[in-house]
């Protein structure tokens, strides 16, 4: 643990150590029912709600509120992120799936 500490404060002083992109986090203010508050959230994870929106063919505001009813874990921005990753990851899971099909079909019959 001290060599792990170590290391990082000499990474600091030399400027050698693996550089990172800052998170560019966008606070929003969203409604939900009657209710407006504010949501700060990854520009990645906005983008991602918008597609999720649209691809359920609803409002950012309807989904958002769905999320808050469903995914109350902790603050609505958790809810929010894990809301996403639930999404993709059963999305993922059904690509695998269908993929595994059709490797189990084996190649399409062709007549000659």
């Amino acid at each position: 643990m001290v060599e792990s500490f170590e290391l990082s404060v000499l990474a600091r002083k030399n400027h050698s150590g693996p550089r990172f992109a800052r998170s560019s986090i966008v606070k929003r203010s969203v409604a939900i029912g009657a209710h407006r508050t504010s949501v700060s959230l990854e520009d990645a994870f906005w983008k991602a709600l918008k597609e999720i929106a649209i691809l359920r063919e609803t409002t950012l505001s309807n989904l958002i509120t769905s999320i808050d009813a469903e995914y109350r874990l902790g603050n609505l921005s958790s809810s929010i992120r894990l809301f996403i990753l639930d999404f993709y990851r059963s999305q993922l899971k059904r690509e695998e799936h269908a993929a595994a099909q059709k490797a189990a079909a084996g190649p399409p019959f062709r007549s000659a």
